[in-house]
This record gives structure tokens, C-alpha cells and sequence, in this order.
């Protein structure tokens, strides 16, 4: 059954009375009241530290903590909850990556990365490079903004130790073929990572079926808190990597002068672990499996669809990328009218997009451009919502 945006719009307290037009979810989502209530229970209910509490409250903790740590394992299919690592989101994760798996790389071997990256997924391996002496190289774009795989012995070599690739570019909206990318990162012997930040909350995923080596993905892009994310790995390889941070709750035991680690995946979780953020998280991958991520999928093909072809009837509208497969993301400028003025009209009209370079600079040297505007669209956008976004436009246009 389709999904009705309006009745899900009714699930969300930000926009009660209001006639905001939000169109900048690859930023951030809204909270559905389910998420909201879930954090506020349990700040007034189960608002202890987990694990090793000896009384009722923090055991309650306990279990809605790791009660969300299994729904995020089922959500993507792992194998084992414990192969689920909680993080502040993709950045910490890939960092995470690049300071363990990173460091073991040596001069002259290779990290292959892709020209649409976020800079989350660039500049850590930049730094990392910079400490090993390894060598970055980065797979092109074709002129449809789809990764340029027709020449991938040039790309895909036995120096390549690490791919490490967006599900889906947070700009042109090209999802990637990952299951392609890391049927060619074995046949070399490369270790495989997915910046699913834009992936997993607009499509169901299998990493089982994807059968790449690690996952990352951030809570608040699917309408769970900020400040929590999900790192997921290959058993055997987080048990074979070094803990990213030391500290209380990563250890197993502690002398003055040496420690040992925690199990996976407590050895990488350091500190007070991000709790309540979690179990939110939990609530979010409630809200979103009783919708159906199928029909979150055909609901945004159908939108993004109606969107191109009713910006495409705007004279001096530029869309960046035309990829065959593309997820709920379009990128955009009007000639003549600086992206930022663009933005702070439609604010007038409560209109919300993103503009700038969407952490994205090499992205956007390519298409020469040093700003472009970016609509992005969710479960609870809906045609009227592109309507009145293409209203909006076409009085700047004129008005320019």
C-alpha cells in the first residue's frame, strides 16, 4: 500500500500548525514523536549508566540499550548484534577506521576512494596517508555522475589495500553499485567500506548480500537523535584490529603499566556510550519498518521523479548529474542568482534547502562550481511540498 506523507507528517511534532516546506534531509531528518518519547522516557525513567549497575533502573538502561543494538543489527541484516559498534556517527566510524586499519598500511600501498566523497570519507584517509607514507587514488566520474568503472585495472591494482566508497553521494544522489565494488575488492584482496550515511535511511539494506567488509551510517539522517551512529564490521576483522580509544568500559583489565581489551564491540566503545541517543535510534528503526523501507524506496523514486521533471520546465535551472540510478537527492543552481540569495529567498517563503559545498569540495571543483543548491526529500515530503518549492523558484527567477 502506498505510504500517505501527510498522515506521516501528523507523526511529527515540528511541523504541528506550521507550513515549513523541509527539503534538506541528506542533512538532517525530523523526529517523529515515537523518538522523541522514547528519549524523554528515558531520561525520566532509565536515566542510569549502562552495564555493571547492580540495581533496577540501571539494568532497565542496560536492556533498552542493548535492545537497540539488536533492532540495528536486524534493520541491516548483520550476522551478530555484536558486530555492531555504536558511534557518534559515520565520521567518528570511518575515523575510527582509518587511525586502526589505516595504520597498518605501508609506503607505496594504495587506498582507492571515489571524486564524489564526503569529506568525512576523504580526509580521514588523507591524514592517514600522511602517517604511512600510503598512496590515495580515486576512481572518476563520468559525465552523468556515476563512477567510471570501464577502465578498473587502473583503479583496482594489487597495491590496493583499502575501498572505502559513498552508498550514495550526498550531491549528485548516485547510488553506487557496492555489491559490483566489493565483488572487485576481494578479487584483489582489498578490505571494502561503505559510507552508507545516505544509504541506509532510504533503502532497505542487506550488508550480508552487499558483502562488503564494514558499514557505516549516521541515526540522525533517519530520523533518530544527533550524536549517535552505527559502525558495523566482519567479526574477525574488529576482533584482529586495535582499539580507536582508550578509556573506561573498553577494557578487560588494568595495570599501571599495561591493559587488556574488552570483547567486540565493547573494546571500541570508550567511555559513557551514547545511551539514551541509542535507544532512540532503536525507536527510529521502529517507526521506519512499521512504514516499510520498499515503500519509502518507491515513495522517493515517484517524488524525486515528479521534482526533476517540474524543475526541469524552469528556464535557467541547472540539475548536476542525470545518474540512471539515483536516490531522493538533486543538486541544482539558477543562472544568475547566487546559490546562498537562492537559499534566503525561499527562507522567506519557509522553504528549507542546503546550499554551499556540501562538504564536498573536490565534488564540486569538477563541476566547476564553487556553490550549488541541494533539495533532498524524505518519508514526510510529499508533491505539494515540490509544488510549492517550484513556485518559489520560478518567482526568483522572475524577479532576477
Amino acid at each position: 500500500m502506498p505510504l500517505s506523507p501527510q498522515k506521516i507528517k501528523s507523526d511529527f511534532p515540528i511541523f504541528d500548525g506550521s507550513d515549513l516546506v523541509y527539503l534538506d534531509n541528506a542533512s538532517t531528518t525530523q523526529k517523529p514523536k515515537e523518538v522523541l518519547d522514547a528519549i524523554h522516557s528515558m531520561y525520566v525513567e532509565s536515566n542510569a549508566n549502562v552495564h555493571r549497575a547492580l540495581y533496577d533502573m540501571g539494568s532497565q538502561a542496560t536492556e533498552r540499550f542493548e535492545s537497540a543494538r539488536k533492532k540495528v543489527s536486524t534493520f541491516i541484516n548483520a550476522p551478530s548484534e555484536r558486530e555492531i559498534i555504536f558511534t557518534s556517527g559515520t565520521t567518528e566510524s570511518i575515523n575510527l577506521l582509518s587511525r586502526t586499519l589505516g595504520n597498518s598500511l605501508k609506503p607505496g600501498e594504495e587506498i582507492l576512494l571515489s571524486e564524489m566523497e564526503h569529506h568525512a570519507n576523504l580526509v580521514p584517509w588523507q591524514m592517514a596517508c600522511e602517517r604511512t607514507g600510503a598512496n590515495l587514488k580515486f576512481i572518476p566520474l563520468n559525465e552523468r555522475g556515476e563512477l567510471d568503472l570501464s577502465n578498473p585495472d587502473q583503479y583496482f591494482t594489487p597495491a590496493t589495500k583499502i575501498i572505502s566508497i559513498a552508498h550514495v553521494s550526498n550531491v549528485l544522489g548516485t547510488i553506487n553499485p557496492i555489491k559490483k565494488i566489493a565483488e572487485m575488492a576481494k578479487d584483489i584482496g582489498a578490505l571494502c567500506i561503505v559510507d552508507g550515511a545516505q544509504g541506509v535511511p532510504h533503502q532497505a539494506v542487506d550488508i550480508q548480500d552487499l558483502a562488503c567488509d564494514f558499514y557505516a551510517f549516521s541515526g540522525h539522517k533517519m530520523l533518530a537523535p544527533t550524536g549517535i551512529g552505527v559502525l558495523w564490521g566482519k567479526m574477525e576483522l574488529l576482533e584482529s584490529m586495535e582499539p580507536f580509544m582508550g578509556g573506561g568500559e573498553m577494557i578487560k583489565n588494568v595495570a599501571l603499566r599495561s591493559s587488556t581489551w574488552n570483547d567486540v564491540p565493547y573494546k571500541f566503545e570508550a567511555g559513557t556510550p551514547n545511551f539514551i541517543q541509542a535507544v532512540g535510534l532503536g525507536a527510529a528503526i521502529d517507526y521506519m519498518d512499521k512504514i516499510g523501507m520498499n515503500n519509502i524506496l518507491l515513495h522517493e523514486q515517484e517524488l524525486t521523479n515528479y521534482a526533476l521533471k517540474a524543475m526541469s520546465q524552469i528556464e535557467d535551472v541547472r540539475i548536476f548529474g542525470s545518474p540512471s540510478n539515483r536516490a531522493g537527492v538533486i543538486s541544482f543552481n539558477l543562472d544568475e542568482v547566487h546559490a546562498h540569495d537562492l537559499a534566503q529567498f525561499l527562507n522567506e517563503d519557509h522553504i528549507a534547502i542546503r546550499v554551499g559545498h556540501h562538504c564536498a569540495q573536490p565534488l564540486l571543483t569538477s563541476l566547476n562550481e564553487n556553490s550549488v543548491a541541494r533539495l533532498s526529500i524524505y518519508v514526510y515530503n510529499d508533491e505539494s511540498d515540490i509544488d510549492k518549492f517550484c513556485d518559489s523558484l520560478l518567482t526568483i527567477k522572475n524577479y532576477f
